[in-house]
Protein backbone atom coordinates (compact mmCIF):
# COMPACT_ATOMS: atom_id res chain seq x y z
CA UNK A 1 0.00 0.00 0.00
CA UNK A 2 1.07 3.25 -0.80
CA UNK A 3 1.20 6.49 1.28
CA UNK A 4 0.09 9.52 -0.80
CA UNK A 5 0.55 13.28 0.75
CA UNK A 6 -0.96 16.07 -1.15
CA UNK A 7 -1.40 19.73 -0.35
CA UNK A 8 -4.25 21.68 -1.19
CA UNK A 9 -6.03 18.33 -2.12
CA UNK A 10 -9.66 19.73 -0.40
CA UNK A 11 -10.19 20.59 -3.84
CA UNK A 12 -9.57 19.85 -7.91
CA UNK A 13 -6.44 18.02 -9.13
CA UNK A 14 -5.26 17.65 -5.70
CA UNK A 15 -9.00 15.73 -4.28
CA UNK A 16 -9.29 14.08 -7.70
CA UNK A 17 -5.56 12.51 -7.28
CA UNK A 18 -6.20 11.40 -3.57
CA UNK A 19 -9.52 9.92 -4.17
CA UNK A 20 -7.82 8.01 -7.11
CA UNK A 21 -5.45 6.57 -5.01
CA UNK A 22 -8.10 6.00 -2.25
CA UNK A 23 -9.85 3.79 -5.08
CA UNK A 24 -6.44 1.91 -6.03
CA UNK A 25 -5.99 0.07 -1.98
CA UNK A 26 -4.38 3.26 -1.07
CA UNK A 27 -3.49 5.91 1.78
CA UNK A 28 -3.87 9.11 1.35
CA UNK A 29 -3.58 12.33 3.23
CA UNK A 30 -4.64 15.63 2.36
CA UNK A 31 -3.73 19.53 3.68
CA UNK A 32 -6.15 22.58 3.51
CA UNK A 33 -7.31 24.98 5.11
CA UNK A 34 -10.75 24.33 4.33
CA UNK A 35 -12.85 22.39 7.20
CA UNK A 36 -15.84 21.86 5.32
CA UNK A 37 -14.14 20.57 2.40
CA UNK A 38 -11.46 18.22 4.40
CA UNK A 39 -15.12 16.80 5.99
CA UNK A 40 -16.89 16.62 2.09
CA UNK A 41 -13.20 14.70 1.16
CA UNK A 42 -13.87 12.01 3.91
CA UNK A 43 -17.34 12.05 3.70
CA UNK A 44 -16.09 10.77 -0.01
CA UNK A 45 -13.83 8.13 1.19
CA UNK A 46 -16.57 6.09 3.62
CA UNK A 47 -18.64 6.19 0.28
CA UNK A 48 -16.08 3.81 -1.61
CA UNK A 49 -15.30 1.86 1.18
CA UNK A 50 -11.68 4.00 1.65
CA UNK A 51 -12.35 5.68 4.80
CA UNK A 52 -9.59 4.17 7.16
CA UNK A 53 -7.47 4.68 4.52
CA UNK A 54 -7.91 8.62 4.12
CA UNK A 55 -6.94 11.62 6.70
CA UNK A 56 -7.40 15.23 6.32
CA UNK A 57 -5.05 17.54 8.44
CA UNK A 58 -6.41 21.06 8.39
CA UNK A 59 -3.74 23.46 8.15
CA UNK A 60 -3.18 27.15 7.00
CA UNK A 61 -0.27 26.51 4.84
CA UNK A 62 0.91 30.07 3.99
CA UNK A 63 2.12 30.09 7.73
CA UNK A 64 5.67 28.92 8.29
CA UNK A 65 4.52 27.57 11.74
CA UNK A 66 1.76 25.43 10.06
CA UNK A 67 3.79 23.69 7.51
CA UNK A 68 6.19 22.81 10.27
CA UNK A 69 3.84 20.86 12.14
CA UNK A 70 1.93 19.23 9.42
CA UNK A 71 5.88 17.91 8.41
CA UNK A 72 6.57 17.17 12.37
CA UNK A 73 2.70 14.95 12.03
CA UNK A 74 3.28 13.23 9.17
CA UNK A 75 6.64 12.36 9.89
CA UNK A 76 5.68 10.95 12.72
CA UNK A 77 2.31 9.39 11.64
CA UNK A 78 3.59 7.50 8.05
CA UNK A 79 6.43 5.20 7.89
CA UNK A 80 7.27 6.60 4.54
CA UNK A 81 5.48 8.74 2.29
CA UNK A 82 5.79 7.41 -1.61
CA UNK A 83 4.55 10.52 -3.27
CA UNK A 84 3.98 14.67 -2.42
CA UNK A 85 1.84 15.95 -4.71
CA UNK A 86 1.75 20.47 -4.49
CA UNK A 87 -1.30 22.22 -5.71
CA UNK A 88 -2.30 24.51 -3.23
CA UNK A 89 -2.48 28.10 -4.08
CA UNK A 90 -4.67 31.00 -3.91
CA UNK A 91 -5.32 34.08 -6.20
CA UNK A 92 -5.08 37.31 -4.23
CA UNK A 93 -5.99 40.87 -6.57
CA UNK A 94 -4.81 43.15 -3.46
CA UNK A 95 -1.06 42.23 -1.70
CA UNK A 96 -1.70 40.86 1.75
CA UNK A 97 0.90 39.64 4.37
CA UNK A 98 0.34 36.54 6.36
CA UNK A 99 0.56 36.73 10.41
CA UNK A 100 4.02 36.21 10.74
CA UNK A 101 4.27 39.05 7.90
CA UNK A 102 5.12 37.38 4.74
CA UNK A 103 3.93 38.47 1.79
CA UNK A 104 0.74 35.85 1.17
CA UNK A 105 1.21 34.66 -2.48
CA UNK A 106 5.01 34.12 -2.32
CA UNK A 107 3.78 32.34 1.54
CA UNK A 108 1.11 29.87 -0.35
CA UNK A 109 2.24 29.13 -3.45
CA UNK A 110 6.01 28.62 -3.12
CA UNK A 111 7.75 28.90 0.59
CA UNK A 112 5.20 25.92 1.28
CA UNK A 113 5.90 23.69 -1.29
CA UNK A 114 9.50 24.63 -0.25
CA UNK A 115 8.92 24.00 3.17
CA UNK A 116 7.54 20.31 2.21
CA UNK A 117 9.73 19.62 -0.31
CA UNK A 118 12.62 19.55 1.91
CA UNK A 119 10.59 19.18 5.83
CA UNK A 120 9.51 15.82 4.13
CA UNK A 121 12.51 14.61 1.87
CA UNK A 122 13.92 12.21 4.86
CA UNK A 123 10.12 10.29 5.16
CA UNK A 124 10.28 10.31 1.00
CA UNK A 125 13.40 8.34 1.36
CA UNK A 126 11.85 5.48 3.28
CA UNK A 127 9.59 4.98 0.09
CA UNK A 128 11.17 2.65 -3.09
CA UNK A 129 9.95 4.94 -6.07
CA UNK A 130 9.64 8.23 -4.11
CA UNK A 131 8.65 11.51 -6.38
CA UNK A 132 7.44 14.76 -5.31
CA UNK A 133 4.64 16.02 -7.84
CA UNK A 134 4.99 19.96 -8.07
CA UNK A 135 1.61 21.06 -10.09
CA UNK A 136 3.00 24.53 -10.77
CA UNK A 137 3.26 25.54 -14.49
CA UNK A 138 6.25 24.85 -16.01
CA UNK A 139 6.60 26.12 -19.68
CA UNK A 140 4.95 29.60 -19.49
CA UNK A 141 6.02 32.10 -21.42
CA UNK A 142 5.46 35.12 -19.18
CA UNK A 143 6.33 35.79 -15.39
CA UNK A 144 9.54 36.39 -13.98
CA UNK A 145 11.91 36.52 -10.23
CA UNK A 146 11.82 39.61 -8.76
CA UNK A 147 15.05 39.49 -7.07
CA UNK A 148 15.55 42.34 -5.22
CA UNK A 149 11.61 42.64 -4.06
CA UNK A 150 10.30 38.86 -3.77
CA UNK A 151 7.38 40.10 -1.84
CA UNK A 152 6.21 42.88 -3.85
CA UNK A 153 6.29 45.63 -1.39
CA UNK A 154 6.43 48.08 -4.34
CA UNK A 155 4.05 47.84 -7.67
CA UNK A 156 2.12 44.66 -6.39
CA UNK A 157 -0.01 43.20 -8.62
CA UNK A 158 -1.97 39.49 -8.29
CA UNK A 159 -1.38 38.39 -11.58
CA UNK A 160 2.56 39.11 -11.67
CA UNK A 161 2.79 37.41 -8.17
CA UNK A 162 1.31 34.16 -9.22
CA UNK A 163 3.27 34.06 -12.86
CA UNK A 164 6.56 34.60 -10.15
CA UNK A 165 5.17 31.92 -7.44
CA UNK A 166 5.14 29.74 -10.94
CA UNK A 167 9.56 30.69 -11.97
CA UNK A 168 9.75 30.12 -8.75
CA UNK A 169 8.75 26.33 -8.31
CA UNK A 170 10.49 25.47 -12.07
CA UNK A 171 13.88 26.85 -9.82
CA UNK A 172 12.99 24.86 -6.68
CA UNK A 173 12.27 21.43 -8.29
CA UNK A 174 16.27 22.25 -10.25
CA UNK A 175 17.61 23.18 -6.60
CA UNK A 176 16.11 20.08 -5.04
CA UNK A 177 18.06 17.73 -7.43
CA UNK A 178 20.99 20.25 -7.93
CA UNK A 179 21.16 19.04 -3.91
CA UNK A 180 20.10 15.59 -3.66
CA UNK A 181 20.03 13.95 -7.29
CA UNK A 182 22.96 12.18 -7.22
CA UNK A 183 22.48 10.82 -3.71
CA UNK A 184 18.67 9.79 -3.11
CA UNK A 185 16.11 8.05 -4.62
CA UNK A 186 13.48 11.15 -4.63
CA UNK A 187 12.22 12.36 -8.20
CA UNK A 188 11.28 15.74 -8.31
CA UNK A 189 8.46 16.75 -11.57
CA UNK A 190 7.31 20.05 -12.51
CA UNK A 191 3.90 19.55 -13.90
CA UNK A 192 1.79 22.04 -15.70
CA UNK A 193 -1.63 20.33 -16.40
CA UNK A 194 -2.75 23.34 -18.61
CA UNK A 195 -6.31 25.32 -18.12
CA UNK A 196 -8.48 22.85 -15.19
CA UNK A 197 -11.97 23.10 -13.97
CA UNK A 198 -11.26 23.86 -9.96
CA UNK A 199 -13.00 26.18 -7.70
CA UNK A 200 -10.07 29.12 -9.03
CA UNK A 201 -9.74 29.69 -5.23
CA UNK A 202 -9.16 33.32 -4.94
CA UNK A 203 -10.03 37.20 -4.13
CA UNK A 204 -9.99 38.83 -8.28
CA UNK A 205 -10.53 41.57 -9.87
CA UNK A 206 -12.69 42.27 -12.01
CA UNK A 207 -10.47 41.83 -15.29
CA UNK A 208 -8.85 39.00 -13.66
CA UNK A 209 -12.13 37.43 -12.99
CA UNK A 210 -13.39 37.82 -16.53
CA UNK A 211 -10.02 35.87 -17.76
CA UNK A 212 -10.92 33.44 -14.96
CA UNK A 213 -14.70 32.79 -16.55
CA UNK A 214 -13.06 32.41 -20.18
CA UNK A 215 -11.00 29.43 -18.77
CA UNK A 216 -13.95 27.66 -17.14
CA UNK A 217 -15.41 27.35 -20.28
CA UNK A 218 -12.80 25.61 -22.00
CA UNK A 219 -10.98 23.86 -19.15
CA UNK A 220 -10.47 20.12 -18.39
CA UNK A 221 -12.09 18.15 -15.77
CA UNK A 222 -10.10 17.61 -12.74
CA UNK A 223 -10.54 13.88 -13.64
CA UNK A 224 -9.35 14.31 -16.99
CA UNK A 225 -6.02 16.25 -16.00
CA UNK A 226 -4.97 13.67 -13.88
CA UNK A 227 -3.97 11.04 -15.80
CA UNK A 228 -0.54 12.21 -16.99
CA UNK A 229 0.07 13.08 -13.65
CA UNK A 230 -0.75 10.05 -12.22
CA UNK A 231 1.08 8.09 -15.05
CA UNK A 232 3.83 9.82 -13.90
CA UNK A 233 3.88 9.40 -9.88
CA UNK A 234 3.29 5.83 -11.05
CA UNK A 235 6.39 5.54 -12.78
CA UNK A 236 8.53 8.19 -11.76
CA UNK A 237 10.62 9.60 -14.26
CA UNK A 238 14.39 8.37 -13.88
CA UNK A 239 16.07 11.93 -14.32
CA UNK A 240 16.34 13.59 -10.81
CA UNK A 241 14.08 16.65 -12.01
CA UNK A 242 11.86 16.86 -15.35
CA UNK A 243 9.33 19.48 -16.16
CA UNK A 244 6.12 18.51 -18.64
CA UNK A 245 3.03 20.25 -19.69
CA UNK A 246 0.02 18.12 -20.14
CA UNK A 247 1.92 15.09 -20.40
CA UNK A 248 4.58 16.10 -23.14
CA UNK A 249 7.92 16.50 -21.44
CA UNK A 250 9.93 19.60 -22.29
CA UNK A 251 13.67 20.11 -22.01
CA UNK A 252 15.48 21.86 -19.40
CA UNK A 253 17.11 23.89 -21.32
CA UNK A 254 14.65 26.22 -21.04
CA UNK A 255 15.73 29.77 -19.52
CA UNK A 256 13.55 29.04 -16.58
CA UNK A 257 15.34 26.09 -15.42
CA UNK A 258 18.77 27.90 -15.01
CA UNK A 259 21.00 26.44 -12.31
CA UNK A 260 22.40 29.73 -11.22
CA UNK A 261 19.12 31.05 -10.31
CA UNK A 262 18.19 28.20 -8.78
CA UNK A 263 21.07 28.34 -6.43
CA UNK A 264 20.32 31.91 -5.97
CA UNK A 265 16.56 31.49 -5.35
CA UNK A 266 17.45 28.70 -2.96
CA UNK A 267 19.53 31.01 -0.86
CA UNK A 268 17.50 34.20 -1.19
CA UNK A 269 14.32 31.61 0.32
CA UNK A 270 16.88 30.21 3.11
CA UNK A 271 16.81 34.06 4.15
CA UNK A 272 13.41 35.14 4.48
CA UNK A 273 13.24 31.65 6.17
CA UNK A 274 15.30 32.68 8.55
CA UNK A 275 14.13 35.93 10.06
Amino acid sequence: MKHIVVQGGTDGMGRAIALAYLKRGDAAVIIGRDQRKGESFLAAAEEIGAGARASFIRADLSLISENERVIRQITADLPAVDALVLCARHFLAPRRETAEGYEATLALFYLSRYLLSYGLRDVLEKAPQPVIMNVAGPGSPVGEIHWHDLEFTRGYDGVDAQMQGGKANDLLGVAFADKYGAIARTRYVLFNPGSVSSSFSGEYDAPTRAHVERLKRIAKSPETAIVPVMACLDAPPADPVTAFVEGWQMSLDDASFDLNDARRLDAKTRELLSR
